[in-house]
């Protein structure tokens, strides 16, 4: 039985380029951005589209940060 549940945990993890949304440290891991750098990218531009926030928690919409890191040079 303990295997089985071993099994149906594996089966649930999505892997990060699936996701719609990250967390900071997804999106740190994802992008390769230090998660402060993020935070400070987040609290620079608080009505950007690629913000959602549950809660207190911050979550980046994945493909609209994308873009918003084409559109700068620098980060």
């Amino acid at each position: 039985m303990n295997n089985n549940q071993t099994q149906n945990n594996n089966t649930n993890i999505v892997p990060l380029w699936e996701k719609y949304t990250l967390t900071i440290r997804e999106a740190a891991e994802y992008f390769h951005i230090g998660e402060n750098r993020l935070r400070l990218i987040v609290d620079e531009n608080p009505r950007a589209d690629f913000i959602l926030t549950n809660g207190n928690r911050v979550m980046i919409k994945k493909k609209l940060f994308e873009k918003y890191i084409d559109s700068v040079s620098e980060i």
